[in-house]
């Protein structure tokens, strides 16, 4: 009896362990399904002829139609979707997304510095500063709410492109009240307020710092041949002073030079200097947050085409970045994928690069201002292009996926067709 017992408690404590084990590895497997559903998206296309596959534990398993039948998913024609259940070890449910079927985009890959000049739709209100009144300091445009970051459209229904016209208007008005109508945050409305007299000029003022222009030099990412549609920097030209993205009127690319390199240290980003050349490479329709758009009026570079990467279809390890660090001839640069990230949340920054050419790192110390745009090739696909530079280590950064970049290309070719 006694052994029976000893036995017993034997086992006893044997269920016990093994049923906390069970629950850890229940808890941990409920972590990571979680986890893992946050990290995917809503949404994967692929290529006709093609089915979705995921590196790593978690399977595809494909379906079509509200009955859940399973799919011969590679017969289906571009423009169809379908929805596909994510398990984690083919077992665990993570997330069921839809997957739409595209055609096979080929573009062609520049690498190419080029200038951005583009006027604003409205002006940017970039600061503020009182005015020296007769009654001591006062900011008559912070007072009727007006903020940093605002756009002016208009003022008593005066349409205004410069900021020459708004402190002119200010400047008629000979302190009666005004109406400027402001767009803050893709809302519009009006504000009044009545101009202040500086006592030092001798002039009535709103007490706002404001600009209507930009420019700069980027890298070309790709064109579309038979759109003449192009892509570049890889994500929006924004105010320095606000960090705004700036509301394009009109602007255009023009040929550009580079014919120096500011090396990149830590806690400093280099840069590439250069210039503007002659001529007109084109017409810049679109700022957004995943780059610039527009049409081209000449071909900037006759490399061959290549085929467009899905996001799924980008992996971790050796890829190729093309840019230009001297002159106008782009060149190829051995570079590392480091991290891979599926999640739309921040659609400008879904890959971690390291840059590993020696002489890449010789002459610039890694990433630089100025590379933004510069396409990656892995595979002989074009899978993305650079967009941001770690400050405190400038052989890593930030990268857009190209699949994100067509997206907004094919919105520019279906205006033009319009």
């Amino acid at each position: 009896m006694f052994f029976s017992g000893e036995r017993d408690e034997n086992v006893k404590k044997l269920i016990k362990s093994l049923s906390a084990a069970l629950t850890a590895v229940c808890g941990l497997l409920m972590t990571a399904v979680t986890v893992l559903s946050g990290q995917m998206p809503e949404q994967f296309s692929v290529v006709e002829g093609s089915c979705l596959h995921l590196d790593g534990a978690v399977s595809v398993q494909e379906t079509i139609g509200s009955n859940g039948e399973s799919a011969e998913v590679a017969a289906l024609n571009a423009g169809s979707t379908y929805t596909a259940n994510l398990k984690l070890f083919g077992l665990f449910p993570v997330k069921q997304v839809t997957v739409r079927v595209v055609e096979q985009e080929m573009v062609i890959p520049c690498g190419t510095p080029f200038g951005i000049k583009m006027f604003t739709d409205g002006v940017l209100v970039v600061g503020m500063s009182d005015v020296d009144t007769a009654a001591g300091a006062f900011n008559p445009a912070k007072s009727a709410g007006i903020k940093t970051g605002d756009v002016i459209v208009s003022i008593d229904d005066t349409t205004v492109t410069s900021t020459d016209q708004v402190a002119k208007l200010v400047e008629m008005s000979e302190g009666k009240a005004m109406t400027f109508h402001i767009r803050r945050d893709n809302i519009a409305f009006d504000v009044q307020f009545t101009p202040a007299k500086s006592v030092n000029e001798n002039r009535w003022k709103a007490g706002l710092w404001v600009r209507d222009s930009s420019a700069g030099i980027g890298t070309l990412t790709f064109y579309r041949p038979g759109y003449n549609v192009f892509a570049g920097l890889g994500h929006a030209v924004c105010d320095v002073d606000t960090g705004e993205t700036l509301p394009l009127a009109t602007g255009e690319i023009v040929p550009a030079r580079i014919y120096s390199i500011v090396r990149g240290q830590s806690g400093q980003p280099g840069e590439l200097r250069g210039g503007f050349e002659s001529g007109t490479l084109g017409r810049l329709t679109v700022n957004g947050e995943t780059g610039i758009y527009g049409t081209l009026s000449q071909i900037p570079v006759n490399n061959d085409p290549v085929p467009v990467a899905m996001k799924q279809q980008v992996k971790t390890g050796d890829a190729q970045v093309l840019t230009t660090l001297d002159g106008v001839t782009p060149q190829l640069y051995d570079i590392r994928i480091d991290q891979v990230h599926y999640n739309d949340s921040s659609p400008t920054r879904n890959m971690v690069i390291e840059i590993t050419d020696p002489e890449l790192l010789e002459q610039a110390g890694g990433i630089v201002q100025g590379m933004s745009g510069s396409p990656i090739l892995q595979d002989g696909r074009l899978v993305g292009a650079v967009t941001h530079v770690f400050v405190n280590d400038p052989t890593k950064g930030f990268a857009i996926f190209a699949e994100n970049m067509l997206k907004t290309c094919e919105n520019v070719k279906q205006e033009n067709a319009a």
